[in-house]
């Protein structure tokens, strides 16, 4: 070819370079990603599949956007640091559409986490009878204030006051703030009235005799604190209780004395209840009622936002309606004088219903939703963008989705591939592989076993490679030849939790049951908000794990007490000495095994602790051992090596060998003991959640997909877990959208038979057969295709 007719320079990028990455497990993997294309990244759970997108494509690319900016820009950005990585070349700005669950701020819904309600705001702002005033007016976060004062302002080189006033009309319901939920205290869960303060009558958490939070009441001088509380006479009571915050000397020292009440209000009852520690959670739920406000019956708007209507629907109604039906309102609205609004709202509303959302309201709370469903409200605001070139990052976007969703959620994958752009996918389920232009398979097995690219290329090469992946995927789970006998029932009458119409249902014991149904169609409702939570029930949801980088396995699930016990008798010394948070922590960098070094606006550097080289510890604590190792090589074993160490010999302790082979049962016997917990992928946490319950003496197991982030050669393994579960007396309910799972089910319940208020009925309860010789469900259906019937 001669020059004159080469192809231009700027059109030979068509790739994304990747050489050298060693992020995490990643052992200097390198890989050529096709632009424009939609490429799949599979493997087994922990394979290195998050830290080559996300932790080394996707966290460069923002880096590199992020360097565009000023530094005083920088300096209010979040600081990332350079991936480990020799060369990357190709890069196309990106955006990341991952499952983190979106905050779950009381003050944050549906509707504020999209635009949605910002344009429903300023529509009722300007249409709205009778005409209340801006925005904010219809706006549940802006509270009602008015003000006025003296002003000094200087004119002419003279000072002159003048007289100014100020008033801000906001929607926010003044009585439970925007929150929609008043809070009601039970004072007998606070104190024991029998009591006196010195004889220890605080029953909250923290309020020991003697500590700080006891001698502030008991040393106030407020109260005797020799006197039963019971006793006490009205001023003391309502001192004790209600008081103000008032600043006074208490045993020496200048303290803010406060009421009981406002104070565990503002201390505990403020926070965010999933970001509480375990036993304030508990006291918490037990301690505190929630009800409906009465005042804005829940709909955290004053009565006069409630009062302003278009067509005679106020913000609080269209804001209940579910959004499917919502959209359909809007297109009524022909108002030529907010046209654009209008249409801009329309096509958020449509977005919604075409991503299988349109079963949600923009009222509900962001935090109850589940990850794929944070993850599709995210996508909304990309299905009608026009940028192109883009490259989009999506961590598997099927969670959560039944397979009659998943049809439509590749077409929206499609979608976006064909504007251009170039879409990158974790993902396990056959599918959405099947759609895949380019697949690249990382293993060949999990942790320090994976991080290397075993197959790239297209869907028949990997069927051919012989990988992991490559063998599992055509897998089908049969259906079961012979089912369980129920021992009982657990009966469940007239649930009507969100969206459930009266469901009357007895849900088998004994047995493993599996909830089906399509997103939204009530399965959740039915199984956290319906099934009693007593002491028999145990339930592993999706919530995130909250850890900071100190955390990992072996502080989460307790094993980490026997293992500091062990060391601490074999050794005959205590066993604070033994952790990385207490007394055994390397002085230089305070047990973390990093130095941080913050700078600025620049990202911070993280070098490794030239004292202890990373281990942690004190040098004096490695010199103790047990079973010939010392407490940071234990640290550093994996899970099923540590089973071994803790099984037998001079080692042998059954309390940790008990957590051990918990945490091996559910597939994690590649995690490292001391691997932080921020560093773990989502199926990761919830296989590690679902290890610590289940030591709980519960009889009714209810797991929430299980399945999540599991990759096909597991599933087998979850499913035999399940069975040893049954087999051992216990009861499991599973939430499920995988048909290998259902297809494993004793029973099934379908809930349908389409999501909202289109669902929130029993469509079929029998054995999965039936099930499939009926195919009167859209389960039915898909399950028969599955299974090949």
């Amino acid at each position: 070819m001669d020059a004159a007719n080469a192809a231009p320079a700027a059109d030979s990028h068509d790739l994304i370079r990747v050489h050298g990455a060693r992020e995490n497990n990643l052992k200097d993997v390198s890989v050529e990603i096709p632009k424009r294309r939609l490429t799949v990244f599979t493997g087994v759970s922990g394979s290195g599949k998050s830290s080559l997108v996300f932790d080394t494509i996707a966290a460069e690319s923002q880096r590199l956007i992020n360097e565009t900016y000023s530094a005083f820009v920088q300096g209010f950005m979040p600081s990332l640091a350079r991936p480990e990585v020799d060369v990357l070349d190709g890069l196309t700005t990106a955006i990341i559409v991952d499952q983190q669950r979106m905050g779950a701020d009381p003050r944050s819904t549906v509707g504020t986490a999209t635009d949605a309600g910002a344009m429903l705001r300023i529509l009722f702002s300007r249409l709205g009878t009778p005409h209340l005033g801006s925005p904010k007016a219809f706006s549940f976060n802006v509270a009602s204030i008015s003000g006025a004062g003296a002003v000094t302002v200087e004119r002419a080189g003279r000072q002159v006051k003048e007289r100014r006033s100020f008033s801000i009309t906001g929607g926010m319901c003044p009585r439970c703030e925007g929150r929609g939920t008043v809070t009601d205290l039970d004072l007998t869960q606070l104190y024991d009235e029998g009591k006196s303060l010195n004889e220890g009558a605080l029953t909250v958490p923290g309020y020991k005799a003697g500590g700080w939070n006891h001698r502030l009441y008991a040393e106030s001088g407020l109260m005797d604190p020799d006197k039963p509380i019971r006793s006490y006479t009205k001023r003391e009571l309502a001192d004790f209780l209600h008081r103000e915050p008032t600043r006074m000397k208490i045993a020496g020292i200048n303290m803010t004395y406060e009421g009981l009440i406002p104070r565990i209000q503002r201390s505990m009852l403020a926070k965010d209840r999933e970001g509480m520690q375990p036993h304030i959670r508990e006291f918490v739920d037990r301690a505190v009622t929630f009800t409906v406000c009465p005042d804005c019956d829940g709909t955290r708007l004053t009565e006069a936002a409630r009062s302003s209507k278009i067509a005679g629907i106020s913000v609080a109604d269209a804001c209940a309606m579910q959004i499917s039906d919502l959209a359909a309102w809007v297109r009524e609205l022909t108002e030529s004088s907010v046209a654009p609004l209008l249409d801009s709202l329309r096509g958020t509303l449509d977005s919604f219903v075409e991503i299988g959302l349109g079963y949600l309201s923009l009222d509900r709370p962001s935090g109850t939703l589940s990850g794929g469903e944070a993850q599709r409200v995210k996508m909304i605001r990309h299905l009608g963008s026009s940028l192109t070139d883009v490259t989009y990052v999506f961590d598997e976007p099927s969670v959560g989705l039944h397979p009659h969703d998943v049809r439509r959620m590749n077409g929206l994958l499609l979608r976006l591939r064909d504007k251009g752009n170039t879409v990158l996918v974790v993902e396990h389920k056959p599918e959405v592989i099947a759609i895949a232009d380019h697949v690249v398979d990382l293993g060949p097995g999990a942790g320090t076993a994976g991080g290397t690219v075993c197959y790239e290329g297209d869907l028949a090469g990997l069927r051919a490679a012989g990988t992991l992946t490559g063998r599992h995927l055509d897998d089908r789970a049969a259906l079961k030849k012979t089912v369980r006998e129920p021992t009982g029932a657990l009966e469940i009458r007239g649930a009507t939790t969100h969206n459930l119409r009266g469901v009357d249902v007895d849900i088998p014991l004994g047995v493993l049951t599996v909830i089906t149904g399509v997103a939204g169609s009530g399965k959740s409702s039915l199984v956290h908000g319906s099934i009693p939570a007593g002491e028999h029930v145990v339930s592993v949801d999706q919530a995130p794990i909250r850890g900071s980088r100190r955390s990992n396995p072996a502080t989460y699930t307790g094993l980490l007490d026997p293992i500091r016990k062990a060391f601490a008798k074999a050794n005959g010394v205590k066993p604070a000495l033994f952790s990385a948070n207490s007394e055994g922590a390397c002085p230089n960098c305070n047990g973390a095994g990093v130095v941080y070094t913050d700078l600025a606006m620049m990202a911070g550097v993280a070098t490794t602790c030239e004292e202890c080289e990373g281990r942690r510890f004190e040098a004096s604590v490695l010199r103790y051992r047990l079973g010939g190792r010392d407490i940071s090589e234990v640290l550093a074993m994996p899970v099923a090596e540590a089973a071994e160490f803790f099984g037998a010999g001079e080692a042998h302790t059954p309390a940790a060998h008990r957590i051990l082979g918990r945490l091996a049962d559910v597939g994690l016997g590649y995690l490292t003991l001391g691997q932080p917990l921020t560093t773990l992928s989502g199926g990761e946490r919830q296989r590690l959640k679902l290890a610590t319950h289940m030591a709980d003496k519960g009889g009714i197991y209810v797991l929430d997909e299980p399945t999540t982030g599991l990759h096909l050669a597991d599933v087998d393994q979850l499913l035999a877990l399940l069975d040893r579960l049954v087999d051992s007396g216990k009861s499991v309910i599973v939430v499920e959208h995988h048909q290998a799972v259902m297809a494993h089910a004793d029973w099934i319940i379908d809930l349908g038979p389409g999501a909202g208020h289109d669902g929130g009925r029993i469509v079929f309860e029998g054995t999965p057969a039936d099930l499939v010789a009926a195919r009167s469900t859209l389960t039915g259906e898909h399950l028969a295709e599955y299974v090949g019937a």
